[in-house]
């Protein structure tokens, strides 16, 4: 079983991404999160989910571990396979899946595509208490709300004409010592530094 691949990154697409690993590559599907998360980069490590069947060997790729938790605990639903999985993924957010399960809300799940009222309904019977068990919602949350304000002030700061390399690691410590700062005082403060 594969459990992850870590290589250069040699075709990428929304949907898909081939990681060259020795000189070998793989193919693998993925999130528009995951694609969103890796598109800029020359290499990267990706935690995989290989699904075996009689006529294929399928890999799946995420970014983060939790993601790949994630779609594990929704291909586990009855009538919820993979490629509804990756499109509920790229539809929401982790926290925003896990939230809408366990608020038990059906109807921002119905408007995924393929997703029905009786499959979200399903979703939710199923892994509520599961997905509490399993997953710290809360630090997912706030983890979630650090990468987006991370990756909005690194876009902000690229806009200003500084490079992502640059600033990556002073946003990280910014981060680090107060992780509910806002964007604007995440930029603010990396001006300050450079």
């Amino acid at each position: 079983m594969i459990n992850h691949l870590s290589g250069i990154i040699f075709e990428i697409s929304p949907s898909s991404v081939v990681i060259e690993c020795n000189g070998v590559g793989y193919f693998a599907t993925i999130s528009i999160q995951t694609y969103t998360d890796i598109q800029k980069l020359k290499q990267t490590l990706l935690f995989v989910q290989e699904i075996i069947r009689e006529d294929a060997h399928l890999l799946f790729g995420f970014s983060t571990k939790v993601e790949r938790n994630l779609f594990n605990f929704l291909i586990s639903v009855n009538g919820v396979g993979p490629a509804s999985a990756i499109m509920m993924l790229s539809s929401m957010s982790v926290s925003e899946i896990l939230s809408a399960i366990q608020n038990g809300d059906n109807v921002s799940l119905q408007k995924i595509k393929g997703i029905g009222a009786k499959t979200a309904q399903r979703i939710i019977i199923d892994l509520r208490d599961k997905l509490i068990t399993s997953f710290n919602i809360s630090e997912i949350l706030d983890e979630n709300l650090n990468n987006k304000n991370k990756n909005e002030a690194l876009r902000a700061l690229e806009v200003l004409g500084i490079s992502k390399k640059i600033t990556e690691k002073i946003v990280d410590k910014i981060l680090d010592s107060n992780p509910e700062i806002e964007v604007e005082l995440i930029v603010k403060e990396v001006l300050k530094k450079l």
